[in-house]
């Protein structure tokens, strides 16, 4: 019998890769552009809903986030920052979370893909949502952090747990997902998986032993990892330990982290990933049938992160994407091979068999312990109609938009290199 073939809506919006953190600034928006370029020339846009996401309202960030940190983000701007003195310390607001032009807005549009495809997966009206631009798992209720500002993946949760009585959320960026754990530290409602970098590395938590308090104690899941993890050993552990988790937890949504950072080459990671080692933690995780959301995060070679992200599509869509890249406005990143796939390097594993296999049974430990899952609750909440026009009209939220309006796009300048790892300038900036 062929398989169901997924119904999968496309969170887009033209204007995401504008936004520009500043010179050296490793977070390079402009990578999100980069994905969506690839994705268009491959031609996977025919097979996908594409949904320009609406611009989220301050009243639904604060769901989350406190209201006066929300204000703040919503009143600093570049101009005006030396009024804010106090404020920029408070919330965390330094060289790796700088203020920049249209801060508030980029928040809106990353946060607003997110939710807008929890609430298509609510209502039913896709079995995967995609959305590149989001998936910033550092950002806390009242402060910034790596990068992030507004943490679109803990509002998205919010929104799926109004449907679902679990939600599970997984994180394979080489960060460990801070943020989204410490928001669902002591509930049993979602549970949090993070396989990352441990030991002298941002954010520096996330330890086996790290599982959650009070009701939310064993539903906080840390694979703590050193350098050179490759694929196979990634494989190794990924697929017992999530296998586990869908049995055990059996939740009604699934949210996936897909960090490009973890991949071989990147400039802030030391991973050792190929993009085939990273996809297959999506093909895995669709392979449970459960409606999922896939997010962006981490990743800082720009050219980089556009292969993963379109390939990672390409393998949400069943779709076996040609090695050669296809020109496209941005062709000159991918040289000098012009290949999709990267070639991991020969660093060493430094994550035993012993120490891998040991943390393996750690967990599965904790997770044979959990309570049997109670049946999952249906909470319907209220419709909200989604648009499906081919023309597009500013302001009109959540519209379907035609290759030739996604084209239409307007880039900063200063995000073109000359050098082979496509960074304007060293940074001694925290890795996010």
């Amino acid at each position: 019998m062929a398989a169901h073939k997924k119904r999968i809506a496309y969170f887009y919006h033209d204007e995401v890769g504008n936004f520009y953190y500043g010179a050296g600034h490793p977070m390079k928006p402009h990578r999100i552009r980069m994905a969506h370029s690839l994705i268009l020339n491959y031609g996977m846009y025919k097979k996908m809903e594409i949904y320009r996401p609406v611009l989220v309202e301050d009243e639904k960030m604060t769901m989350f986030h406190s209201d006066d940190y929300v204000h703040f983000l919503q009143s600093v701007t570049p101009d005006n920052i030396g009024d804010y003195t106090r404020e920029l310390q408070r919330y965390n607001m330094d060289v790796d979370c700088p203020v920049f032009d249209g801060l508030f807005k980029y928040c809106q549009l990353y946060t607003g893909g997110s939710i807008g495809g929890a609430r298509k997966l609510n209502q039913g009206n896709a079995d995967i949502c995609v959305n590149w631009a989001g998936g910033l798992h550092h950002a806390k209720k009242s402060e910034a952090s790596g990068f992030c500002y507004i943490n679109d993946i803990v509002l998205a949760i919010l929104e799926l747990l109004t449907y679902h009585h679990r939600v599970l959320y997984v994180d394979i960026d080489i960060h460990h997902g801070d943020g989204v754990e410490e928001a669902f530290y002591n509930t049993d409602r979602v549970m949090t998986a993070s396989f990352h970098k441990y030991g002298e590395y941002f954010p520096g938590t996330g330890g086996v032993k790290d599982i959650g308090v009070n009701k939310g104690k064993k539903y906080s899941i840390n694979f703590p990892l050193m350098d050179g993890i490759d694929d196979q050993s990634y494989q190794s552990i990924f697929k017992p330990i999530m296998s586990k988790i869908m049995e055990t937890f059996q939740p009604g949504a699934v949210v996936l982290q897909c960090g490009a950072d973890s991949l071989a080459g990147d400039r802030l990671g030391c991973f050792n990933l190929s993009l085939k080692g990273h996809a297959a933690c999506v093909q895995y995780m669709k392979s449970f049938n459960v409606p999922l959301m896939i997010l962006g995060g981490g990743g800082y070679t720009v050219r980089n992160v556009a292969r993963c992200w379109a390939n990672e599509t390409g393998v949400l869509l069943d779709e076996k994407l040609s090695e050669e890249i296809p020109y496209n406005e941005y062709y000159e990143y991918y040289g000098p091979d012009f290949n999709l796939h990267i070639t991991p390097s020969n660093m060493e594993n430094h994550n035993t068999k012993k120490y891998m296999e040991d943390t393996k049974i750690e967990l599965f430990k904790c997770l044979s312990s959990l309570p049997k899952p109670t049946i999952q609750i249906k909470t319907q909440m209220p419709f909200v109609k989604m648009e499906t026009k081919e023309e597009t009209k500013e302001g009109d939220p959540d519209v379907r938009i035609s290759q030739g309006e996604a084209d239409k796009m307007v880039q900063d300048d200063r995000e073109f290199y000359e050098d082979e790892k496509d960074q304007d300038k060293e940074t001694s900036m925290e890795l996010a």
